[in-house]
């Protein structure tokens, strides 16, 4: 093979190889890491974080390690919308605190315990804590809330999908929510204007003696005269909630339902805000997560065949339906 041939493909190869190297991909690995792309070395994860100028999130784990390890990666570090947070937003990086070598200079090095339940820190390029270290609490919040700080701190404006993130996992994934009903004389109009709302959590067109749109609402965010008054100017008018309700299966998010966006991914929330944009004549581009945003432009593209609507799919299975069809890493965004 001619020697210039050869050349350019070591670089190639060489090229590709410092996107990815010193991160671990997680189907490799075990569950305790959840779905997230880890680096696997302190230096290397410095040396990004400094080019990317973020902050690093150091996960300490026991791998393999016992149910508490298993279940924070399976039911945190699972989420589609934490692993995007996590990924995009900082260098993340895995130290395992069951391990010699590399792994226990580290541990040493910030004075964690070793054989531990899961520990998260978030620091920055001089290894300084950013936020309080995440110890003995292995909820989403938590660590959402740490991110939240991480991110105000350094400067960062939060994207609007960790914004959905929050809402869902503060309100949706806890029960925190109240419902409404309210009649009106199109509820394809109605799910645009009520899901325009900050702090309503999703909309669903039915029938009760007539067009309705069913409203969860966060009422720390939005309580219910306020949801009432702004209903009133579009004449929309509550219902009893003691009547039968049915969903309008089919008429459901409508405008959503007849564009490229019901191919990809979403959550409810996500559905609610993207079907309420776009019924109002703009996008809903600026609710999706850089992955999300990937997949729908090589959709639109063609480069991803519209061959499965994910709308009525869960939202965790959608997502692992699209991540075989068309993946997508960390150096690939």
């Amino acid at each position: 093979m001619d020697r210039t041939i050869i050349k350019s493909v070591l670089l190639l190869l060489f090229f590709y190889s410092s996107l990815t190297i010193g991160q671990t991909d997680f189907s490799k690995e075990s569950e305790e890491l959840g779905k997230v792309y880890w680096y696997r070395d302190y230096d290397k994860a410095i040396a990004a974080a400094k080019r990317e100028l973020k902050d690093v999130l150091i996960l300490f784990q026991e791998v393999p390690g016992c149910a508490t390890c298993r279940n924070y990666g399976k039911n945190v570090l699972s989420n589609p919308l934490m692993v995007e947070t996590i990924e995009n937003e900082f260098i993340p990086l895995a130290i395992f605190n069951n391990k010699v070598g590399k792994d226990r200079e580290i541990l040493a090095k910030f004075d964690e315990p070793s054989w531990n339940n899961p520990v998260v820190r978030i620091i920055n390029t001089k290894g300084n804590d950013v936020v309080k270290r995440i110890s003995s609490d292995y909820s989403s919040l938590t660590l959402l809330k740490r991110i939240k700080e991480a991110l105000k701190s350094n400067g960062r404006i939060i994207p609007p999908y960790v914004k959905i993130l929050d809402q869902e996992l503060s309100s949706i994934n806890t029960g925190n929510y109240k419902e409404k009903h309210f009649k009106m004389y199109c509820f394809w109009t109605g799910e645009k204007q009520l899901g325009k709302i900050d702090g309503v959590l999703s909309t669903e067109s039915g029938f009760m003696n007539g067009e309705v749109v069913k409203v969860q609402y966060d009422p720390s965010v939005v309580d219910e005269t306020t949801l009432e008054n702004y209903a009133e100017k579009y004449s929309f008018k509550p219902v009893d909630p003691s009547k039968t309700y049915r969903p309008a299966s089919n008429d459901i998010h409508y405008y959503l339902r007849h564009t490229d966006y019901k191919y990809v991914p979403l959550t409810e929330l996500q559905q609610t805000k993207i079907n309420s944009a776009i019924g109002s004549g703009k996008t809903g581009d600026e609710y999706l997560s850089p992955t999300q945003r990937k997949w729908f432009v090589n959709i639109i593209e063609g480069k991803v065949k519209k061959n499965k609507n994910l709308f009525d799919i869960p939202f965790s299975d959608a997502w692992g339906y699209m991540k075989k069809q068309f993946p997508i890493t960390i150096a690939s965004k």
